[in-house]
């Protein structure tokens, strides 16, 4: 039919296997990325533009033109990584070609928005308010007492998020940059994150899964880790929230990455309540234990979403159970690696089946997202313990040295650990 395409990228790996969701042969596909990305675009790409970041709606826009003078107007504009969304939602009103808006991709960024969509269906949620400035968060405050989070609206990967404790934390809102913000209850509970599929009137296959430390902690030089969960008892409920909440955000197939608080309410009874919701395919390295440990491609139903099919996953009848470890660089990047080490594990089931560890000698770049951290390790197992135990044990043994900057190797001292997890 020889269409045209347009695929933001920004990945280095392999998180969407783009020649499996639009042929390459058929059609013309295009590729918008970065400099770092540009290697994983594939071969058979009609051409692909370099942009000095994917979230630089000004700069996609310049390069979707020019593609758009050589191929024609893109039929779809394909956008899988959760900071592109906005841009992709942009360039498709420009054009416009069929897709998702700005308009319709509010509820899924705007975390005021989805606050308030998820909270008038009903679904427990922890007292939010709109927090535009200070003293907005100081009457928030006021009326519910501290702590409270304040995080941006737009935010991603706990980026800007600030735990408000005492009077003396407010007077320093100020020194904040400006952007519109949200306001939250402070919530002590456990964090899970739950990814799957919404059909459109009932769950597909989904996961559910408990983090180990959180986003936040990874912010501040701490490993952030993720286990799958196996409690029949947990489940239930958490199946029952997620459809209630992926139902009340789309009427429409969609795939998710939920994150909801777990905890006991005041009578011992278990209490979920919503926390955040992404339009996509979660980050770290979900979208490669679906593939290698459930054998799922998640990216593929996203993508089907974005180019207007109707998507179609498997559901296991037996689901093994997946996990992972992020471990950040012990020094802000850049930097470059000067050693590394994870001793063998007696028990070889505590060992992480992949594992994306630098170099000696290769830069960790400064780059938002959690690809290019320190190291990155996955875990498969037959139950939750086996594989959380494989988590905790790599995250006290791995040992990771690197110099600041991005010039030669300097000499390093004696090897310590990255990081630990907190449990």
């Amino acid at each position: 039919m020889n269409r045209h395409h347009v695929v933001v990228h920004r990945w280095r790996d392999r998180h969407a296997r783009y020649e499996d969701y639009l042929d390459h042969r058929a059609d013309r596909v295009t590729y918008v990325t970065t400099a770092l990305a540009l290697d994983s675009v594939p071969v058979s790409a009609a051409a692909a533009l370099v942009v000095p970041a994917t979230d630089d709606t000004g700069a996609v826009w310049g390069a979707v033109t020019e593609l758009s003078a050589r191929f024609g107007p893109p039929d779809r504009v394909l956008a899988l990584n959760e900071g592109d969304l906005d841009t992709a939602a942009v360039i498709r009103e420009r054009l416009g070609c069929a897709g998702q808006t700005p308009g319709q991709l509010a509820r899924f960024r705007d975390k005021l928005t989805m606050n308030q969509i998820v909270s008038e269906a009903g679904v427990p949620t922890p007292r939010f308010a709109d927090a535009p400035d200070e003293l907005a968060v100081r009457a928030f405050a006021d009326r519910h007492g501290l702590p409270v989070v304040v995080k941006p609206r737009r935010g991603t990967a706990s980026r800007g998020v600030v735990r408000v404790e005492t009077p003396a934390d407010l007077a320093r809102l100020g020194d904040l940059p400006p952007e519109p913000r949200l306001v939250q209850e402070y919530c002590p509970d456990d964090i899970v994150h739950i990814d799957g599929l919404w059909t459109g009137d009932r769950l597909g296959p989904w996961r559910a899964s408990r983090y180990v430390n959180t986003c936040v902690d990874f912010t501040q030089g701490q490993a952030l880790g993720s286990v799958e969960i196996d409690d029949p008892e947990l489940l239930g409920p958490l199946g029952e929230f997620t459809a209630r909440v992926a139902g009340a955000l789309s009427s429409d197939p969609w795939v998710f990455h939920l994150e909801a608080f777990v905890g006991t309410s005041a009578d011992g009874r278990l209490r979920v309540r919503f926390l955040e919701a992404g339009y996509r395919v979660g980050g770290a390295e979900i979208p490669f234990v679906w593939r290698e440990v459930h054998g799922i491609d998640l990216m593929s139903a996203a993508a089907a979403v974005q180019l207007g099919r109707v998507p179609d996953l498997p559901v296991p009848e037996r689901w093994r159970t997946g996990g992972w470890l992020l471990v950040p660089s012990p020094v802000p990047p850049p930097c470059r690696v000067t050693a590394h080490e994870l001793p063998a594990p007696q028990d070889p089931a505590e060992a992480p089946y992949a594992a994306v560890v630098p170099a000696v000698g290769q830069v960790i770049p400064r780059v938002g997202g959690y690809e290019h951290v320190g190291a990155r390790f996955r875990f498969r197992g037959d139950s939750s313990g086996e594989v959380e135990k494989a988590v905790l044990r790599t995250a006290a043994q791995f040992r990771l040295e690197c110099a600041p900057g991005s010039g030669p190797p300097a000499h390093s001292g004696g090897g310590r650990p990255a990081c630990g997890l907190d449990r």
